[in-house]
């Protein structure tokens, strides 16, 4: 069994798409971070298992489903439909296979998928990764696979949108293998928000969390 982290702020449109897409053999941990719909009731009833994030931020949340995993290996994925789940052994097999430490999911956007800004910050960000710490990589795709206790071990600190940067940054200073797979990126789901890139305000708060990860 490998868990799935899926942090959640009302999700309950796209949920069940996301959950119907779990491959045999992978269990969804749904990391509510405060949902005001019925993302908590439409997980539990797709047999997902649940676990509250009180803290706000995407960090918290992925802190709080990866203390609740029990899986050797463990994977991140966003909730809102914009992944395709059944990508996710293909982002596994490489750590289950001990040929990579972290493996991302490098996104491979539909039309729409993806708003200019943030792929601008995105490519800006790997960029710096590539020239500053010599990883080979050109997405810091939020579909991501690693072993459950090195990630703890990380000790990552940021609760909030710069998590994502600071697993990577932390992992290539502790000598990891650093490794990325195409994965499909389509539309988040009919009747879901984002919180980050759909607008030029989040990017821009999620670059300011980013550039606190980078200052440290």
């Amino acid at each position: 069994m490998v868990d799935v982290i899926l942090p959640c702020l009302n999700e309950a449109a796209a949920l069940p798409q996301v959950l119907t897409g779990l491959p045999t053999g992978y269990r969804a941990i749904v990391a509510d971070n405060g949902s005001t719909d019925d993302s908590v009731a439409v997980a539990r009833a797709f047999d997902a298992h649940v676990v509250h994030a009180p803290q706000r931020g995407f960090g918290a949340a992925v802190h709080a489903g990866l203390e609740a995993a029990t899986s050797e290996v463990v994977c991140v994925a966003d909730a809102d439909g914009s992944f395709d789940l059944r990508d996710l052994p293909q982002v596994v097999d490489p750590v289950v296979a001990d040929e990579a430490d972290l493996t991302l999911g490098r996104r491979t956007p539909g039309p729409g998928a993806w708003p200019w800004h943030a792929q601008q910050a995105n490519r800006f960000l790997a960029w710096w990764l590539r020239g500053e710490l010599d990883v080979d990589i050109h997405d810091l795709g939020p579909m991501r696979a690693a072993r459950r206790t090195a990630l703890l071990e990380l000790d990552l600190r940021d609760r909030r949108f710069g998590y994502p940067l600071e697993m990577i940054v932390a992992a290539a200073r502790a000598g990891w293998r650093i490794a990325e797979v195409p994965v499909a990126y389509a539309p988040r789901a009919e009747g879901t928000k984002s919180k980050v890139t759909g607008t030029v305000l989040g990017t821009a708060r999620a670059v300011r969390d980013m550039a606190k990860v980078l200052a440290g």
